[in-house]
């Protein structure tokens, strides 16, 4: 392999999830594990010094306390003492004029205070000196008194710590090393089963989900999360679908119409009347085009929509007034009832325009899809919920394995299909609701159907009091 492939190779591996989250661990793992270690070494050293210090000081109190006092002649028979019965320690007395009186050391200058010496001056001089820790003294006639401690321990101890910290720090490499590829196989696997089912969605297998392994971690979260999503893109893929269906099915037959009217048209009508009636019937085939698509646009245009600055206060109780007037003579000519019933005021959080288009479509399916004779009921109540819609008949109703499929777009019952309409009326009320943060029900009314919609209250507390008032 050249240089530079072998460079291009590195380059790839360093630039892989895997040798980051490998290295990543590797180095916080040896770092900590070297802190740790490294600190724990010090604060031993540290003990052990301070036990050094400790036997210092008090066989330095002990030595003035046998002397008495502070001078060199008090002080020469108890070095000489201690000398014989202390062989673990260090002495040395040196009078005025430096010269060594007594103890097992060679001469030192006179330094007073805590002192580190690299050897230890011993007497007899040995070729394995050590290293010492000592106090030195002034005494009061110009004498020198010195103690001191073997501290070779306290040096091997410091070589010892770092000669652990290169032994441990290759121990906490290796472990890290170990952990990080475990860990960086277990999140990677989990990884690469998400980029799996995405590839597997990709290639069309919509209703692929990712495998959950029960764990409840944050990786099944976001599983579920996914999972989640991706059912609601598989409910609008299949959605999309049945749409495209449906309007190919729907516009099917005005589009054809209007091909054999046309065609009509050219071939056989030979006079300008009969060409106007043709053009006219023409005409009536393109509105019917027209009035799907215009309903399509309205209902993506609603369900687009959030609620905003547009909307405000409306009394439902109002808008009901204004469709029962306009519906009523509708209603008599089908020779149907109308009962109405409803607080003194509703108010709501809306858009008038789109309540009105809601409450027309609503009448409107309950004109046209019950018999003469039949009765519609229109009831307005409040409730801790809000405010309560219920259209109400007596007619044929829907059968209850259709009450969610009605809701759907171009969605027709087979006893409605000799009805004018598009299938998008309901589909309709419900976007409209559902923007105006409400709920729509559908249900068995015995016979015949009921319609239930929650709104909620744009002010409760006047809701309430319009309420105690009464009718």
């Amino acid at each position: 392999m050249s240089p530079r492939r072998g460079i291009a190779a590195i380059r790839q591996i360093a630039g892989t999830s895997s040798f980051r989250i490998v290295t990543s661990f590797v180095g916080f793992f040896l770092l900590s594990g070297m802190l740790i270690t490294i600190l724990t070494g010090f604060h031993n050293q540290h003990l052990f010094e301070r036990q050094i210090r400790r036997a210092i000081t008090n066989e330095g109190e002990e030595t003035f306390a046998a002397a008495g006092q502070p001078d060199v002649s008090h002080f020469l028979p108890v070095v000489k003492a201690l000398v014989r019965n202390e062989p673990g320690f260090f002495y040395l007395l040196q009078d005025r004029a430096q010269i060594v009186v007594a103890g097992n050391m060679l001469h030192l200058r006179p330094v007073t205070g805590p002192r580190w010496l690299s050897w230890a001056h011993r007497l007899p001089q040995d070729a394995h000196q050590v290293a010492v820790y000592g106090e030195g003294y002034r005494l009061s006639d110009g004498g020198y008194y010195f103690v001191g401690i073997d501290a070779s321990q306290l040096t091997r101890l410091r070589h010892d710590l770092w000669n652990t910290v290169a032994w441990s720090s290759l121990g906490f490499m290796t472990l890290g090393l170990a952990g990080g590829m475990l860990l960086s196989n277990a999140v990677l696997k989990r990884i690469e089963s998400i980029s799996m089912t995405a590839r597997s969605i990709m290639r069309g297998n919509i209703a692929r989900r990712i495998p959950l392994r029960g764990t409840g971690d944050e990786f099944d979260h976001l599983s579920q999360s996914l999972n989640a999503m991706l059912g609601q893109n598989e409910t609008l893929i299949v959605s999309l679908r049945q749409v495209s269906n449906d309007i190919a099915h729907d516009m099917r037959s005005p589009l054809s119409r209007l091909r054999h009217r046309l065609e009509r048209a050219k071939d056989r009508e030979e006079t300008v009347d009969g060409l106007k009636d043709q053009i006219d019937l023409s005409i009536d085939e393109l509105d019917r085009a027209l009035e799907i698509f215009g309903s399509l646009l309205d209902l993506a245009q609603i369900e687009a929509r959030t609620q905003s600055d547009e909307f405000s206060a409306v009394d439902l109780v109002v808008l009901i007034s204004e469709m029962v007037e306009i519906y009523l003579p509708i209603i008599e000519d089908h020779r149907q009832t109308l009962r109405v019933t409803h607080p003194p005021e509703a108010i709501v959080t809306g858009q008038p325009v789109l309540l009105r288009q809601m409450l027309a479509n609503l009448l409107e399916n309950a004109i046209h899809h019950t018999p003469s004779g039949s009765t519609i009921v229109l009831e307005v109540s409040i409730g801790e919920g809000g405010v309560q819609l219920v259209i109400s008949d007596n007619g044929g109703g829907i059968p209850a394995c259709d009450l969610e499929r009605v809701f759907d777009r171009f969605v027709r019952l087979d006893n409605s299909r000799s009805e004018a309409g598009n299938g998008l009326g309901l589909s309709m009320v419900r976007a409209i609701v559902h923007l105006h943060a409400g709920t729509i029900t559908l249900s068995d009314n015995g016979p015949g159907l009921r319609c239930l919609i929650a709104l909620p209250c744009e002010n409760r507390a006047r809701i309430q009091a319009g309420q105690s008032a009464g009718p």
